[in-house]
């Protein structure tokens, strides 16, 4: 999932230095949606390996 993250997030930067500003927000929305729900993911796995 880390992968997808920084594939998405690489590719909201290419975007946006090549000037496609509307494709860019789109990858960056992708990437932190991405992020969020690995960090959900991560922070119950953690949770339950403590039990």
């Amino acid at each position: 999932m880390i992968g997808w993250i920084i594939g998405a997030f690489l590719l909201a930067v290419l975007f946006a230095l090549l000037g496609f500003t509307t494709i860019a927000r789109g990858f960056a929305a992708i990437a932190k949606v991405l992020f969020y729900i690995f960090l959900v993911i991560f922070i119950i796995v953690l949770v339950a390996s403590l039990f």
